[in-house]
């Protein structure tokens, strides 16, 4: 599998579209196209972005084989999710946490 083939596999699976993945690496929607269309691959200046957005390792997106597919698939809510959380102080954190203690103790 090339590593286009790998891209369009890993966008699939975590429901990220075309426009959205174009969007999010700065990648024209054409260039993106061209990798599927001619079966070329990405320029080597754009992998790092390109698993980042994906949220693999360059060793999974470059290596022989098929990707690594995690039984773990985060939608892109849960994505939003966890960026927001991140940028929360260790105390609002703390607050968060507490928070779903508590919700989980109502079910």
């Amino acid at each position: 599998m090339i590593i286009s083939e790998k891209i369009y596999l890993l966008m699939e699976q975590r429901g990220i579209s075309q426009k959205e993945f174009a969007n999010r690496t700065g990648i024209s929607q054409s260039t993106i196209s061209d990798w599927k269309r001619k079966k070329t691959n990405p320029a080597a200046d754009k992998i790092m972005k390109i698993c980042e957005v994906l949220h693999v390792s360059p060793y999974e997106l470059l290596s022989d084989g098929e990707p690594v597919n995690y039984d773990l698939v985060l939608s892109r809510g849960e994505i939003t999710l966890i960026q927001e959380y991140r940028a929360l102080s260790e105390r609002q954190k703390d607050r968060l946490r507490g928070y779903f203690d508590a919700l989980k103790e109502e079910c």
